[in-house]
């Protein structure tokens, strides 16, 4: 890299991303992965309580919301995420991670307790839509901030561990829900409101942790705040080699072009997605449509299939969630390293085919009248081990394939597309499906989601990165680096 910097145009060339990736795994990489990574928690704290909540917010001494008016309340809040990861992304590009995820947090904080006290089907449903637009935003400013922090050699496990927490959230919904759903603990009438709350008071203690994350080196680097950047990274390095001893050695040619400049203006985004990045910008929205159908249609509905179908008591949904959430956390957690062993392109191939495999394999067997309600979720935990991975590797795959000076608004836009397209549209047509009462119907559903993600399993087999134990800038060129016709592979 050394001699390609040489020959670039001028500018300022820096080893500060292969000091970064050098770096031995410390305490200070754990701090910032929790601050961070608690984002996927509280999203899964959110969809947990209303899921579990689903059947309950139908009784008149609380909302009196009908199936299909839960649905709507899903697809509201994926609305709202879409729109907040459009809004938010693009700005945490121009402004800088930092500032955005803490704002972002800031607008979950307010929008969650104000769920807690909504007396109106309306209010409940913009106050939704409003939490959403706080977790999209969080997922472009945060996936961008990991991805740049984080050592190359580990960052796809990383990632995926971080993406899987999202079920650490779910399980504390669960567990959660038990509690505040009892009535000899608390009223039904209250224990809703309760549960969203608890939620934002979690949510505050996070944005005083995050206070003393740093903003991401390469960021600074790109809007001209190279001695800022300098002083950040001196200051993990130190940190790091007071626990380590002597770091290792930074390669000699390392060194990349991060120079100063605008932001992209939108010709330039678009030359990148469709005429450089093609293919790498088909697979992502192949993934990421696939993935958000395949979760949100469930996931989303999951309490009303255990109440109408298997007569499941409403203050008793929450223990079925707990396998399943078990299955999700650990599917990250196992696979995770083999995404830096085996292969980016071969693993999530692996994972997406057989997630939907096993989705149409459990359809058939519901279909059937083969299961019971612990059966259903038994099967729902095996299928989402691999599915888990498998959605993880999609956020993975947008965060990593794009140019730094576009990072955030990668995700964001194909987070937009994906879950606009897939997240939408699940929970709304599940809750028809399922208030239509035909078993032949749910199944059917299922066996759409499961042909989703095979397909996009084909389709990253034949045309996703290799982009494991790479640097971001090998990966994807920094806009600022040589002129050279992208290598879209």
């Amino acid at each position: 890299m050394t001699a390609a910097c040489a020959r670039a145009t001028p500018g300022p060339c820096t080893d500060i991303p292969a000091r970064l990736d050098r770096l031995p795994w410390s305490a200070w990489h754990w701090r910032v992965v929790i601050a961070l990574g608690v984002a996927w928690v509280l999203d899964g704290l959110e969809v947990t309580l209303v899921g579990s909540f689903g059947s309950i917010l139908e009784r008149p001494e609380t909302l009196g919301l009908s199936a299909a008016q839960v649905g709507w309340a899903g697809s509201l809040y994926i609305a709202g995420a879409v729109i907040g990861a459009l809004v938010f992304g693009r700005s945490a590009d121009v402004l800088g991670r930092k500032k955005l995820f803490l704002i972002t947090l800031t607008v979950y904080m307010i929008a969650t307790l104000a769920t807690g006290f909504a007396t109106q089907a309306w209010f409940f449903a913009l106050c939704r839509f409003a939490t959403g637009l706080g977790i999209g935003g969080e997922y472009a400013a945060i996936n961008s901030a990991i991805d740049e922090l984080v050592p190359a050699r580990v960052r796809g496990r990383v990632s995926l561990a971080i993406n899987g927490s999202f079920w650490v959230g779910a399980a504390l919904g669960a567990g959660l829900s038990l509690v505040v759903l009892d009535e000899a603990i608390v009223p039904v009438e209250w224990g809703w409101r309760l549960g969203f709350i608890l939620g934002a008071v979690l949510a505050l203690a996070i944005v005083l942790v995050r206070r003393d994350v740093p903003e991401s080196p390469r960021w600074l680097l790109v809007h001209g705040r190279a001695e800022e950047a300098e002083r950040i990274v001196a200051d993990i390095e130190a940190r790091v080699a007071a626990r380590h001893g002597a770091l290792p050695p930074v390669p000699r040619d390392a060194r990349v072009r991060l120079g100063a400049r605008i932001a992209p203006r939108l010709g330039e985004i678009v030359h990148v997605f469709l005429h450089m990045y093609r293919r790498r910008s088909a697979v992502a929205l192949a993934l990421m449509v696939s993935q958000a159908f395949f979760y949100n249609a469930i996931f989303f509905t999951y309490a009303l299939v255990l109440t109408r179908f298997y007569g499941v008591p409403d203050n008793r949904v929450g223990l079925y969630i707990f396998p399943f959430a078990l299955g999700n956390v650990l599917g990250p957690l196992v696979l995770g390293p083999l995404f830096d062993r085996v292969g980016r392109r071969k693993m999530i191939a692996l994972t997406y085919i057989l997630a939907g495999v096993g989705l149409a394999l459990t359809g058939w067997a519901f279909l059937e009248g083969w299961l019971d309600a612990r059966g259903q979720a038994l099967c729902w935990s095996v299928v989402f081990f691999l599915a888990s991975a498998a959605a993880s590797s999609a956020y993975l795959t947008v965060s990593e394939v794009f140019p730094l000076e576009m990072r955030a608004l990668a995700i964001s836009l194909f987070y937009a597309a994906g879950t606009g397209a897939g997240g939408v549209v699940g929970p709304v047509l599940f809750g028809a499906l399922i208030e239509s009462g035909q078993p032949a119907a749910v199944a059917g559903g299922y066996a759409f989601g499961a042909a989703l993600v095979i397909a996009a399993g084909f389709i990253a087999l034949r045309y996703a990165v290799d982009a494991e134990r790479r640097s971001l800038e090998d990966i994807a060129a920094p806009l600022t680096s040589t002129p050279r016709r992208a290598q879209d592979r």
